[in-house]
C-alpha cells in the first residue's frame, strides 16, 4: 500500500506505523474509550478519527498543519489500544507520527517556548526544583502571562519537600530473594522523594536487595511523549549505561516511566544499541507488578480501618496491562477496604505534559476524576503514578476538598510499619 512505501522511507521504526494503520477497520470500538471523544465528542477527536487523519497526511493527501490541532489533542493515555478487537497498537503509531512530524513543524514563538522549558527543565531534578521555586514569583503574575505558562505555574506546588540522597545500595532484610536495580526518576523525586524511600524499604521488606545506579537520569519518556525523541534517545542512552546487567528487574514506580522504558527497543530501533535496548526493555518491571511476582510478604494492618479508591494510572492500566497487581497488594493489608472509581480507566488529564500544552481539556477530565473520586465516598486516594496524584490533587484543591493521596508504594510501606500512619 501507499503508505506503507512512504512510512518506510522514514526509517525502520515506521514499521510498526504502518501495521498500525493496516490493522485499524475504523470499527468504532475506541470511541468509548477515548477521553477527548467523550469531551469534544468529535470524529477527528477520536483514536479512529486520528489514525484516518494520520494515514492521510503520510500518504500526501492531507497537509500536516491540517490535521495537527487533533493529533496535539491526543492524551497519549493508550486507552483505545484494550478496547480494540483488531489490535490496533495505536501507541506506536502515534509516537512515531509525533517524532515523524515534530521537527518540520513551525509552532507559534510561546508554543516553542514552553516547550523548550518543559525540555530543559523536567529531566533534570535539580533544574526543575529551581524553576518550581523561580515559579512562585511566577504565580505573582499568573493573570498576564499566556495560557500555557499560566497553566504550568498552576501546577505547581505550595511547598517542596527536602531533598533526599538515595543509597548506592539498599540491603534485603533476611534471606536475600533477589536483587534489582531502580530507576530514581525526574520529577517524582523533587515532588515526592519519599516515594523512592518507600519503595526501597518494601522491597527490603520482602528480601529484595535494591541498587540505585550512579550516572543515571531521566528515562526520555516525556521526550517521546511529544515526539522529541533525538533528547529521548540521548537520555535513555545514559541509563543503557548507567544500568548493570546482572539484576533480576529494573524497578521503577512511575507508569510514565514504566511504559516509556518497555518500548526502549523501538525508540532504539535500527541503531547500534538495538540489542541492549531490548534486553533492558525486557527487564523493566513496576514495583507493583515485581513485588505481585515475587510474592509479597504480608504487611501489618493498618491501626485504624481505611476506605482508599484506588485510581488507574493510564500508562499502568491501558499501556502495561497492569491491573490487578496493584490491586492484589493493597487487599493484602488488614483494616484496608478497596473501593473502585468505575469509570473504566479514564484519564485524569495529566498525561505526562498534556495539562501544560492543553489546559482546557484537561481541567475538563481532572474534574470529572474528582467527581468520581468523591463520589465512592472514599476517605484516601491511591494510585501509582505520580502525575495523577499531583493531577487530582490540584482539583481537589479547586474543589476546596481535603482527601490524603497516597502512591500504591507509600500505603504499602505505611503497611508495614503502621506507627508511621
Amino acid at each position: 500500500m501507499q503508505h506503507r512505501l512512504e512510512l518506510n522511507q522514514h526509517g525502520p521504526r515506521t514499521e510498526a506505523m504502518a501495521q498500525a494503520i493496516q490493522s485499524c477497520v475504523h470499527c468504532g470500538f475506541c470511541l468509548a474509550a477515548c477521553p477527548t471523544y467523550k469531551v469534544l465528542g468529535e470524529e477527528m477527536d477520536s483514536p479512529r478519527g486520528r489514525i484516518y487523519l494520520m494515514k492521510e497526511v503520510l500518504e500526501g493527501n492531507l497537509e500536516a498543519e491540517e490535521a495537527q490541532p487533533y493529533i496535539d489533542r491526543c492524551l497519549g493515555c493508550i486507552g483505545c489500544v484494550p478496547a480494540c478487537p483488531s489490535g490496533v497498537q495505536y501507541g506506536e503509531l502515534l509516537l512515531g507520527y509525533r517524532a515523524l512530524i515534530e521537527p518540520t513543524r513551525r509552532r507559534p514563538l510561546m508554543d516553542t517556548l514552553a516547550r523548550r522549558m518543559i525540555a530543559e527543565t523536567l529531566p533534570y531534578p535539580d533544574r526543575f526544583r529551581a524553576a518550581v521555586k523561580s515559579g512562585k514569583v511566577g504565580k505573582l503574575f499568573k493573570g498576564a502571562l499566556p495560557e500555557k505558562f499560566s497553566a504550568m505555574l498552576g501546577l505547581l506546588p505550595k511547598d517542596l519537600p527536602e531533598p533526599k540522597v538515595l543509597p548506592l545500595v539498599y540491603p534485603a532484610r533476611g534471606e536475600r530473594r533477589a536483587k534489582v536495580a531502580l530507576l530514581a526518576g525526574c520529577v517524582q523525586p523533587v515532588l515526592d522523594p519519599e516515594i523512592n524511600w518507600a519503595t526501597i524499604r518494601v522491597l527490603s521488606e520482602n528480601g529484595v536487595e535494591t541498587v540505585i545506579p550512579q550516572g543515571q537520569g531521566c528515562c526520555g519518556s516525556i521526550m517521546m511523549h511529544i515526539g522529541e525523541d533525538e533528547r529521548a534517545i540521548r537520555l535513555a542512552r545514559e541509563n543503557l549505561l548507567a544500568f548493570p546487567e546482572d539484576v533480576d528487574a529494573i524497578i521503577t514506580n512511575a507508569a510514565g516511566c514504566g511504559s516509556g522504558m518497555k518500548e526502549y527497543g523501538l525508540l532504539f530501533k535500527g541503531l547500534v544499541e538495538e540489542a541492549r535496548a531490548e534486553q533492558f526493555a525486557r527487564k523493566v518491571k513496576d514495583v507493583t507488578e515485581f513485588l505481585d511476582e515475587l510474592g509479597l510478604v504480608a504487611p501489618q494492618a493498618l491501626p485504624q480501618p481505611m476506605r482508599v479508591v484506588y485510581q488507574d494510572a493510564c500508562h499502568l492500566l491501558h499501556a502495561q496491562g497492569i491491573r490487578n497487581a496493584p490491586r492484589n497488594l493493597l487487599a493484602s493489608i488488614e483494616n484496608l477496604t478497596l473501593l473502585e472509581l468505575g469509570d473504566g480507566g479514564l484519564c485524569c488529564g495529566s498525561a505526562g505534559t498534556y495539562n501544560i500544552e492543553q489546559p482546557e481539556i484537561a481541567q475538563q477530565l481532572g474534574q470529572r476524576k474528582v467527581e468520581a473520586i468523591l463520589a465512592t465516598g472514599a476517605e484516601a486516594i491511591v494510585s501509582g503514578n505520580i502525575g495523577c496524584l499531583t493531577q487530582i490533587q490540584t482539583h481537589l484543591a479547586q474543589k476546596g476538598v481535603s482527601l490524603p493521596a497516597y502512591h500504591t508504594i507509600k500505603l504499602l510501606d505505611l503497611a508495614y510499619r503502621p506507627k508511621g500512619l
